[in-house]
């Protein structure tokens, strides 16, 4: 093993990414794990931390998708092997205050660290997953890779597809019609998830016009959205005369909310998941309109490690059902990172993926 790792540093806005090396450890701590990644994925967070759309404390190693094997572990891990292909949660979280415990919330944990929100003066330094290794915590669930599932297929699953199997948690198993708003990756996973959950109409509606036929792909009747409203309600109302059982708000756009309040029946659900960002100002919104309509409102951030294992088992069981190798690019080295924050600019690919290995 190398005693030398290295990673693609951020330092802030309008500053250049710098390949860094750092040293492994030759100790670990108790839970710790040293992994040597193999796959990461670009998430549309980290791109925005980087254009100065958001805020994070720098130096820092960037990324928190990724997919990597296990070199070697700290006391109590004895569940894992050297070698374990393995993803795992995107937070740490601590398992005993109260929002571990009593709220069952882990991701609000009070003592919560997020991989790829740190600096490289936190730990080890190897926070983030834009490197050859990381270096995961011990309240940090690690999660065996089945061997039927390729590394772009995993990668992005500890951001996106997690985040989803905590929206669906907050669908009714009864629904019958449910309209997802916005076919990125949190789209296009929840479009995937609703159809193998037996929903019979899962509605898509993207401005895009190739996001929406990739969401048909994926098992959604998409919404035009160059139509009409009245067209677009005609659309859902001839499937479910009532209006949708469930609305997912995955698009970050707050000017969605109010369609898709006309859209919902009385007594609907609405889960909120994309709107993270200052932005989001409902407006016109009034609590007459919720409490008439009998609404149940949904905030959703980031996911409990449950949701990640969850994930996971979805994919294996759907590997085959859906074209998942269509939303991550072919790799790009890692010592390239400027190549792959091209490729996300061109928005060709939900995910464009990064590695360490050279040969890529």
């Amino acid at each position: 093993m190398s005693a030398i790792a290295f990673a693609q540093v951020f330092d802030g806005p309008g500053h250049p990414i710098r390949l860094r090396e750092f040293p492994l450890p030759d100790v670990l701590g108790p839970g710790e794990t040293l992994v040597a990644l193999r796959l990461a994925t670009l998430c549309g967070s980290d791109l925005h931390t980087i254009e100065g759309r958001r805020a994070e404390p720098t130096p820092a190693i960037l990324g928190h998708e990724g997919v990597g094997e296990v070199v070697r572990c700290g006391s109590g891990r004895d569940e894992l092997h050297t070698g374990d292909r393995v993803t795992w949660s995107i937070a740490d979280s601590c398992g005993t205050c109260s929002f571990c415990t009593d709220y069952d919330l882990p991701e609000k944990c009070d003592h919560l660290f997020k991989y790829g929100h740190a600096t490289t003066d936190d730990g080890f330094g190897l926070n983030g997953t834009y490197a050859s290794h990381v270096i995961l915590r011990q309240g940090t669930r690690i999660v065996p890779v089945p061997e039927s599932l390729s590394d772009e297929l995993v990668a992005p699953a500890n951001c996106a597809l997690a985040t989803i199997a905590n929206v669906l948690s907050h669908v009714p198993v009864s629904a019958s019609s449910v309209l997802v708003q916005g076919a990125g990756l949190l789209g296009i996973y929840a479009c995937a998830w609703l159809r193998d959950r037996g929903v019979e109409h899962v509605f898509c509606a993207d401005p895009v016009p190739a996001r929406r036929e990739l969401a048909r792909r994926f098992g959604a009747e998409p919404i035009d959205c160059d139509a009409s409203s009245d067209e677009r309600q005609d659309q859902i109302r001839q499937a479910a005369a009532h209006g949708v059982d469930a609305v997912l708000e995955l698009s970050g756009d707050r000017l969605a909310v109010m369609e898709g309040v006309d859209h919902i029946r009385i007594g609907g659900v609405y889960v909120l998941a994309g709107m993270v960002h200052p932005d989001s100002d409902l407006g016109g919104l009034t609590g007459e309109r919720i409490i008439r309509k009998c609404l149940t409102l949904r905030g959703v951030h980031n996911y409990s490690p449950r949701h990640l294992e969850a994930g996971i088992a979805f994919l294996d069981r759907t590997a085959g059902r859906f074209p998942y190798t269509d939303l991550v690019s072919p790799p790009i080295p890692l010592s390239r990172f400027d190549e792959a924050l091209e490729a996300s600019a061109q928005r060709q690919w939900l995910r464009v993926a990064v590695t360490p290995q050279e040969s890529a």
